[in-house]
């Protein structure tokens, strides 16, 4: 398996985190937990699909995912071969014209916003080429060709800063009163720019962080106080509907990752 992240070209540093080329020989089904980006795919081979309890819904070659508030499954061919898009908290806005909020929780084809004959282009142009580079290239160049100059939101900027700098705990409106305005229009310029209000942002930088405690923690307990969860029980609820199992089966896995 292959999954190669690349650094964008200076123009679009700040926009986009990263691409990535993802590739497979073998079919397998895998989990994704929740993340603070939007992810836009374009497949050069193979077709893949997530799984909806038991019934597999595929996708299209080229689309996008936005954030989501739970794990999901997806089931790749063989032979599978993808660029991956992986926007900044705020970059995705700059690319698309219709609000960003609304593909929260969704995947979907990408010609929903472009039209059909740009993007068979496109996959036409990354199905001939072989170097990862000319693939990243191509869908450098479409993403050029879709930036639209807008004016960043420096307060939904401070609202991020103060969110990482408190691991996710803060609360919506403690923040909103550092921010000087009132909870409402807050919410509301933070899900146009960045997909998700800041309370689910915060939710998932919390859980993100206390995940990363898990190979050194001594105890349950302690991830859950150390990541501002002070019942236990909502610890474990949300962390169950975060990646799909518990807070004890993780940490099994966690010290024994080569266990299937």
């Amino acid at each position: 398996m292959k999954f190669q992240p690349y650094l964008p070209c200076d123009r679009l540093k700040p926009y986009i985190k990263q691409f990535v080329i993802s590739e497979s020989n073998d079919e397998r089904t895998y989990k994704v937990l929740p993340d603070i980006s939007l992810v836009m795919g374009f497949q050069y081979r193979g077709k893949l699909a997530y799984v909806d309890k038991t019934a597999e819904v595929p996708l299209a070659t080229s689309g996008i995912t936005g954030i989501q508030d739970g794990f999901r499954l997806f089931k790749n061919s063989s032979t599978i071969g993808s660029v991956l898009v992986v926007f900044t908290e705020t970059g995705a806005a700059s690319f698309l014209s219709e609000p960003i909020n609304e593909l929260f929780g969704e995947s979907l084809p990408l010609d929903t916003f472009v039209d059909s004959t740009t993007l068979n282009s496109i996959e036409d142009q990354l199905a001939s080429v072989s170097d990862d580079w000319d693939r990243i290239r191509i869908v450098e160049q479409f993403l050029l060709s879709r930036f639209q100059e807008t004016k960043a939101d420096l307060l939904v900027a401070l609202a991020l800063q103060h969110i990482y700098q408190s691991k996710g705990t803060i609360r919506i409106a403690a923040l909103a009163k550092n921010l000087c305005i009132s909870q409402s229009p807050l919410e509301k310029r933070f899900r146009n720019v960045v997909g998700t209000s800041p309370k689910k942002f915060s939710s998932i930088v919390r859980m993100k962080q206390a995940i990363t405690l898990f190979p050194t923690a001594g105890r349950l307990t302690e991830i859950g106080l150390e990541s501002g969860y002070f019942d236990q029980a909502h610890f474990i609820n949300e962390f169950k509907i975060f990646t799909g199992v518990t807070p004890s089966e993780f940490m099994q896995a966690s010290l024994n990752p080569n266990q299937t």
